[in-house]
């Protein structure tokens, strides 16, 4: 019972003690006298300066009542407040609201769950009142405190610890909604506040019994959840918190995710920590994206020695954030995020090495397996992350980034990647050639340049295509893969899967457009290093059959996407060379691949016949695929690349009329209007200075051309002056080979060059040019008798490989050991 005064000593005392004294009925269950209130509230509105002497007077009352346990009188006490709370909106209410919260901190500092409760509630109806001026010095250090102790309520009955729960949740929402907009006070978002808060939120979020992974943002809560789920209550919380974070206090607000999620190992099984991010990617703006996406970038290098299912837990998490992301705003540091992914590919592989190596001393133990296969949960999470980011960046930025990772490749004998393998080893470089290579296979997924060189400069594609790439045919079928990503550009290459002899090509109806001058140019300048990578790339012993897959697929998509009539030709003489390749057989290749290079020119001439629609080059390709499905079946597709195929012994043997012939192809396509000249001259693939580094035979063993004859080729620099005398022991010393100098050898080289890629016409001009000049010279100095050819048929033979070709005149000399080619 409240303590009662004489009459004389009531008379004395303040009005607004009398007010307040009034309010409190005899017997605490009658509950506030609302007529006395009335008069509290009037006069408190009508004298605000008194308010914080009321508030002073109440707060005194209720300490008291709290001390002695008097329940019923504290609950009209905070009653009593939360009216005048509501009712009072003036600058005087600042005095009154320190005592408001002064008796707010003695309920939670009481050690009864109702008293707890009582205050939060309070709290949270003084969090919904907007102030009319801030406040500097109140500070909230305490409530926060307190609140995100209740949050972890281990209270013995399980309601109990349910409703502190819900109220220390709903006491951080209030702190938090009263704070936050504040610009002028920014506390709450300190360190010391946001790893109270936060921890807190997502404690309770962990007794959530389901938690929903879907790639969507998560459902949004019924009101009725919200009051009684404390995990579905933290959830809005966090999502409220996170939307009201700024650029300068995102990070406070993230970091102490990854310091739950680490102190409870909630990276491995990791379906929580990709809830959490989700709210998160879904809470916070969108331009604040990329900070959430470098902050699990350093976690990753921070974590980059725990064991890999921790390590793909948190890459797996990055993949997520990144598909959310990448919709909106990445952020600048695109290659800051590709730079720390791929250190990490590294250091999985070379983790993945080193417990090989280890166990190769003895038995693998079933744990050394069990972490090499967590090694690849690793980088199968890298590589998609990668392929997600990178597919969904704009243009510009991907186009960078595929000569970024194409600069980390390493390539043997060479320096010029930027990535450290040194401890990897042969076994090491080259899983990580082909894990770089799959993450460039994925951001060029879906990749469409207007112009085949915005796809493909020169400064990407002589690396992409560089010969160490070749030696492993899983390598081979990457470099493949990621060029049809880039050149099919009307999404064609769908319909040319799987290798075979298409009967009608129209039904497969093929988008294409007119060749347009940059493509036409493209192929002028690297169309002869596409023709080498297919050549040498259908003469590899250890070639399956998704190899020629690729490789017919190539073919097909060149003459789609880059073909003019010179492309055409040169396609077609590229095809009748490798099915010389294949019956000459100068490699030793075994009879699968011999038959599987004879089934791929089989599949790509009957496209290219049907696609440039001519009816007499149509009716000879026909015809010879009749005759293979009749008397040699092992020659085509459908039969040499299944299961049971019997396949001949030798290819000496066969009829001519199962295989292409140049002369009949020259004959069809001259009488369309083709300029066919050219198909008289045999392929010859590019020579480079990789091929003398390379491990392969080199392909200048099957070139015997005579380079001489070809001076106004070769540089000014290089060229023998015109005037130079020319004896016999200078002619005797020239085609002395054994003796043949580097500078001579590199001579040789650029004249070869040349001669692949020249018109045939001019290369004939010249041959001629050069051998009057020489006839000349010859019978002015030596006075040899030139005897002219008996007939115009007298030719220039330049011999290439296994086939000979007669078009330029000669001059044969009568002189005992000496013929000029």
């Amino acid at each position: 019972m409240p303590t009662r005064v004489c009459c004389c000593c009531s008379a004395l005392r303040p009005r607004y003690k009398r007010l307040v004294d009034n309010i409190f009925p005899e017997d605490p269950k009658d509950g506030l006298v609302k007529a006395d209130m009335e008069k509290l509230t009037f006069y408190a509105v009508s004298a605000p300066e008194k308010l914080d002497r009321i508030g002073s007077y109440l707060a005194e009352r209720l300490s008291r009542d709290v001390v002695r346990h008097r329940s019923g009188y504290v609950l009209i006490a905070m009653e009593a407040l939360d009216q005048l709370l509501m009712a009072c909106h003036s600058q005087s209410i600042k005095p009154f609201v320190e005592s408001f919260l002064h008796m707010v901190a003695k309920l939670l500092e009481s050690g009864e769950p109702k008293l707890q409760v009582l205050g939060t509630n309070s709290f949270v109806k003084f969090a919904n009142i907007e102030e009319d001026t801030p406040s500097y010095h109140r500070r909230y250090d305490f409530f926060v405190s307190r609140f995100s102790a209740m949050c972890h309520s281990c209270h013995s009955d399980q309601e109990v610890r349910t409703e502190i729960r819900i109220a220390g949740i709903r006491g951080i929402q209030g702190v938090v909604r009263k704070t936050v907009n504040d610009e002028l006070r920014a506390t709450i978002w300190e360190p010391q506040h946001m790893d109270k808060i936060v921890p807190s939120l997502l404690f309770n979020m962990q007794k959530t019994e389901e938690v929903d992974s879907r790639i969507g943002p998560p459902s949004s809560p019924s009101a009725a959840d919200k009051e009684e789920n404390p995990a579905v209550l933290a959830e809005n919380c966090l999502r409220e918190l996170l939307g009201r974070a700024t650029f300068g206090n995102m990070n406070n607000a993230v970091r102490p995710v990854f310091a739950h999620l680490d102190h409870h190992k909630l990276w491995d099984p990791n379906e929580f920590a990709v809830h959490c991010f989700k709210i998160i990617m879904y809470s916070i703006q969108a331009q604040y994206s990329h900070h959430v996406i470098q902050e699990i970038l350093g976690h990753l290098d921070a974590r980059k020695k725990d064991s890999p299912r921790v390590r793909a837990g948190i890459i797996q998490v990055l993949l997520e954030a990144v598909a959310i992301a990448a919709k909106g705003s990445i952020g600048p540091t695109v290659l800051e995020v590709f730079n720390t992914l791929l250190k990490h590919l590294r250091l999985s592989v070379e983790f993945e090495a080193n417990d090989v190596q280890g166990g190769s001393m003895g038995s693998i133990s079933l744990n050394s397996a069990s972490k090499d296969n967590d090694e690849k949960i690793v980088q199968n999470a890298i590589i998609q992350t990668i392929g997600f980011f990178g597919s969904n960046l704009p243009d510009y930025q991907r186009s960078e980034i595929m000569m970024f990772i194409m600069g980390k490749v390493p390539v043997f004998g060479t320096s010029t990647h930027t990535l450290d393998v040194s401890q990897l080893g042969d076994l090491g470089t080259r899983r990580i050639q082909i894990m770089l290579l799959r993450s460039l296979l994925m951001v060029t997924s879906g990749y469409k340049a207007k112009t085949i060189v915005t796809a493909l400069p020169g400064s990407f594609l002589d690396p992409l295509l560089s010969p160490s790439l070749m030696e492993d045919y899983e390598l081979r079928q990457l470099v493949l893969e990621v060029m049809h990503n880039l050149m099919d550009r009307h999404d064609n290459r769908a319909k040319l899967r799987g290798i075979r002899i298409i009967p009608d090509v129209a039904d497969l109806k093929i988008k294409r457009e007119k060749i347009c001058r940059q493509d036409a140019s493209f192929m002028k300048k690297n169309g002869q290093q596409l023709y080498r990578h297919i050549y040498l790339g259908c003469k590899e012993e250890d070639n399956v059959q998704k190899n020629y897959e690729l490789l017919y697929t190539s073919l097909a998509l060149m003459t789609i996407e880059l073909a003019n009539e010179e492309v055409v030709i040169d396609l077609i003489r590229l095809a009748i060379a490798l099915q010389d390749s294949a019956i000459l057989n100068e490699d030793s290749l075994p009879m699968f691949h011999r038959c599987g290079i004879m089934a791929l020119v089989a599949a790509y001439l009957n496209f290219v016949s049907q696609m440039i629609a001519v009816p007499a080059f149509c009716q000879h390709v026909t015809k010879v695929i009749e005759t293979r499905t009749m008397e040699a079946p092992y020659f085509l597709p459908e039969h040499v690349f299944r299961d049971k195929c019997t396949l001949p012994k030798s290819l000496e043997k066969h009829d001519k009329n199962l295989y292409f012939l140049t002369n009949k192809i020259a004959e069809s396509l001259g009488g369309s209007g083709y300029s066919v000249e050219r198909l008289s001259v045999p392929y010859v693939p590019q020579v480079t200075d990789e091929d003398r580094l390379s491990r392969r035979k080199s392909i200048v063993d099957t070139v015997s051309i005579q380079v001489d004859i070809l001076p106004g080729s070769l540089p000014s620099d290089d060229v023998v002056s015109n005037t130079e005398e020319i004896t016999f022991e200078a002619l005797k010393k020239a085609i002395d080979t054994n003796g043949m100098e580097e500078q001579e050898k590199e001579k040789r080289r650029l004249v070869i060059e040349k001669f692949q890629k020249a018109p045939f016409e001019e290369i004939a001009a010249q041959c001629e040019s050069k051998a009057n000049l020489l006839h000349d010279r010859l019978a002015q100095i030596l006075e040899l008798t030139i005897r002219p050819p008996p007939s115009p048929s007298g030719t220039l033979t330049i011999t290439s490989g296994h086939a000979q070709y007669q078009s330029v005149p000669v001059y044969e000399m009568k002189f005992p050991d000496l013929c000029v080619y």
